[in-house]
């Protein structure tokens, strides 16, 4: 039997899946690695670590499957957007890579913003934010000189190891679209863009598109490994991508609501292009001639579990969610707005802060948790509000994957207030499986990455929407839609 590894280069670690052709995940693999916080708002890696995770990653699945050694055919990529490494031009590391949570960039972002005007979203179909890259690199040219004038190349994360694993230097188009380099529609680099903010286009790698096969793992770490025949590698994709390509998003009808320490509302976009004018994320797919939008809260299960370690701290996730069951919709007149850490859709607001409104004498915890569960589910119904207003979608059915899916509480929270059918997977693997998916396509198990969906995707629990709660949920949102404006300036002051 033939396999093929789909390694998902995460900002904690770095996880490494083997799937067979029938789409079964047969071994699995993760190695940690550290993060580094040099000043307040600085998060880096050192990209040596990314090489000797998945270096670990890989002899361990080997060890496990010795078969691995001849039978393994290809291998491809999911990575964290944003991130820049900048080498030099011996094709070494000039410095850690500034992550794409790092908030140093708030002056470079500025700067962009009044720069390139409107023709920013025409072209890059993003607003100028922190995490993507073309910050990163101004930051590095203004406040490291000797380290910018030594530069020659810069990559994403998971195109560094590509380049490890094959000696080959490429971008892949799903994540350059968060480089804000890109004109995202055309899919080619913006030399304008470039030009306008001194990057040299010798900067700027090869494109290619996620299931071209960009070289073969090289001799010596075949040796090393005891790998014995040739082994492909595939570009792979952007971590969103990846994972909703994952989770089956391969058409217009289908959403993803993915709740982890942050949450996203994702949903497939073809070549029509909506006009969010930046109120949401849109960047290419990893599916070929196809895009996708998507709407992020900044702390969605972030805030739950801020909730449990500040007021609960003694209970279990289970008990305290158990407990919500015995609230009612609405928690007892009680809202609460998830904006702990700032918020990004669909409010780009970095000093905005979170809120309990309504709060009496008659609530109990368990009012409280509720109310969590369901404010966080409401800030991705505003993702969502804004594809059905802007594009006219009409979603079917939405996948629910991470924290939010392992609650059938919150499970019929998110049908009744998305008023949509959720649908959970029987093997959530995240995006790992849409690397491993790429792999299988590039490997011609496939033809294409609709095919290997129907075969690699299997979906499990159905939750529907109750017409009356979903009526009922539908008031207490619009009463949702008005915290933010009548907090703001209140947040702004307390800031």
């Amino acid at each position: 039997m033939s396999y093929v590894i789909g390694i998902d280069l995460g900002t904690g670690s770095v996880k490494g899946l083997v799937v067979n052709q029938a789409g079964k995940v047969v071994l699995e693999a993760a190695e940690n690695y550290p993060l580094y916080h040099p000043e307040k708002g600085f998060s880096e890696q050192d990209p040596a670590d990314w090489l000797n995770g998945t270096k670990q990653v890989l002899k361990r699945l080997i060890e496990k499957m010795p078969e691995l050694k001849e039978q393994l055919e290809g291998i491809s990529f999911s990575g964290q957007m944003h991130s820049l490494v900048l080498l030099d031009d011996n094709d070494q590391p000039l410095r850690n890579a500034i992550l794409w949570n790092d908030v140093r960039t708030t002056k470079q972002c500025e700067e962009i913003t009044e720069s390139l005007g409107e023709q920013l979203l025409i072209k890059t179909k993003n607003l100028a934010l922190e995490g993507f890259t073309l910050p990163k690199l101004l930051w590095v040219k203004e406040h490291e000189p000797d380290l910018w004038s030594q530069a020659a190349h810069f990559l994403l994360p998971k195109d560094y190891v590509a380049f490890w694993l094959t000696g080959e230097k490429q971008m892949e188009l799903s994540d350059a679209a968060g480089t804000l380099l890109l004109n995202v529609m055309d899919q080619k680099w913006d030399l304008e863009i470039a030009d306008a903010f001194g990057i040299a286009h010798e900067l700027l790698p090869t494109l290619v598109s996620s299931i071209d096969r960009v070289g073969t793992i090289n001799e010596d770490l075949c040796e090393e490994l005891g790998i014995k025949n040739s082994v492909d590698v595939f570009a792979g994709g952007a971590d969103n991508a990846c994972a909703a390509l994952g989770a089956g998003i391969i058409n217009q009808e289908r959403g993803l609501c993915s709740i982890g320490t942050s949450g996203v509302f994702l949903t497939y976009e073809g070549i029509e292009e909506p006009q969010y004018q930046g109120k949401l994320h849109f960047f290419n797919h990893v599916i070929p001639k196809a895009y996708y939008s998507m709407g992020v809260t900044l702390a969605a299960g972030q805030s739950l579990t801020w909730f449990k370690e500040t007021f609960a701290k003694e209970r279990s996730f289970d008990d305290l969610l158990y407990g919500a069951t015995q609230s009612p919709i609405g928690a007892n007149g009680l809202l609460f707005t998830p904006y702990i850490m700032g918020e990004r859709t669909p409010h780009v607001d970095s000093q905005i802060r979170g809120s309990f409104i309504g709060i009496d004498a008659s609530q109990k915890i368990t009012d409280f948790t509720r109310a969590v569960i369901e404010g966080i589910t409401f800030s991705l119904r505003d993702a969502q509000l804004l594809m059905e207003t802007i594009a006219g979608k009409r979603f079917k059915e939405i996948v629910s994957v991470g924290g939010g899916a392992k609650s059938d509480l919150w499970l019929q929270i998110q049908a009744d207030i998305f008023n949509t059918k959720i649908v959970t997977l029987k093997t959530e693997q995240g995006p790992g499986l849409g690397a491993a998916m790429l792999a299988a396509v590039g490997c011609g198990w496939f033809k294409t990455v609709e095919e290997c969906a129907a075969t690699f995707v299997d979906y499990d629990r159905e939750y529907f929407p109750d017409e009356k709660a979903a009526m009922q949920y539908e008031k207490i949102y619009h009463l949702y839609a008005q915290v933010y404006p009548q907090t703001r300036k209140l947040c702004h002051q307390l800031k």
